[in-house]
């Protein structure tokens, strides 16, 4: 069964971000619980801040989940990537993934990279920059499984990166570092952009699909879009995904109504 969890961010400089619940994570996890979700997914500044939030007791008070821990600060606030062309920039790029990875181990959540697989910025060639991305990954997958745990890898679409945009471009640089340890995260809302049908590339992607963003074509909630979701969750059946549909989403209008918003969907669409 598809577990439903939602997304907190512990960052202020992600204020404006694609995150339901921002800042407060106790008062996040008690609305979480009420409105029946499976778990949490959070975005926070470093792996010391996670140590910091006491993150366990309130899972366990709420008898939520971690569904993943995000890396994405490492390129926001330190401006990190794990193409940099500077290899000692690479390696404290793939240090501060080590280390969320060893937080997330500890609750057998992986960890998400999405924006620090870089780009190339139109400095250098697209498959160097891809070699220097798949050489960190090799890396940091071994990595993750010697916690363990696996690693997610999110295709992001075209405005945000020139490397993986797809689920295709995704299983290609899998195959090319040949780790079995890395699953590629499903987000509906950089597949609305980048595929040409959604659940066609989930159906391709297959067992090498380990999570789902679900959201709508504009970011927001479930259904406050115009995305198509009986073709993507009748997919999701067929290829037998078992993992999570993690809202990360606006808190349009607010936290609380895009949560809500959410576990509706969820319910309707992915209760078996």
């Amino acid at each position: 069964m598809i577990q439903s969890a939602v997304t907190i961010c512990l960052v202020p400089e992600a204020r404006k971000g694609p995150f339901v619940f921002h800042g407060d994570l106790a008062e996040a996890c008690e609305t979480t619980a009420s409105l029946g979700f499976d778990a949490v997914e959070v975005f926070a500044p470093s792996e010391q801040s996670l140590i910091d939030a006491n993150l366990k007791p309130l899972l366990e008070q709420h008898a939520l989940k971690l569904a993943a821990v995000g890396t994405g600060a490492g390129m926001l606030l330190h401006g990190l990537s794990l193409s940099d062309p500077n290899p000692e920039q690479r390696a404290e790029a793939s240090k501060f993934v080590q280390s969320i990875i060893n937080f997330g181990a500890e609750y057998g959540a992986p960890a998400i990279i999405g924006s620090l697989q870089g780009s190339t910025g139109g400095k250098r060639e697209r498959e160097d920059a891809l070699k220097d991305l798949g050489d960190s990954l090799n890396q940091l997958g071994q990595h993750a499984e010697e916690k363990g745990t696996v690693l997610l890898f999110e295709p992001l679409n075209r405005y945000e990166t020139d490397l993986i945009c797809t689920i295709d471009d995704g299983l290609l640089l899998l195959d090319s570092i040949g780790s079995n340890n890395i699953k590629l995260l499903a987000d509906l809302f950089h597949m609305n952009i980048e595929e040409v049908d959604i659940a066609e590339s989930i159906f391709r992607g297959g067992d090498a699909i380990g999570h789902v963003h679900f959201v709508d074509s504009n970011r927001r909630a479930a259904g406050l879009g115009h995305m198509d979701y009986k073709p993507i969750t009748a997919t999701l059946e067929t290829i037998q995904y078992k993992g999570f549909a993690s809202a990360e989403a606006f808190p349009f209008p607010d936290s609380f109504a895009a949560a809500l918003q959410t576990i509706e969907y969820c319910h309707r669409y992915l209760s078996n």
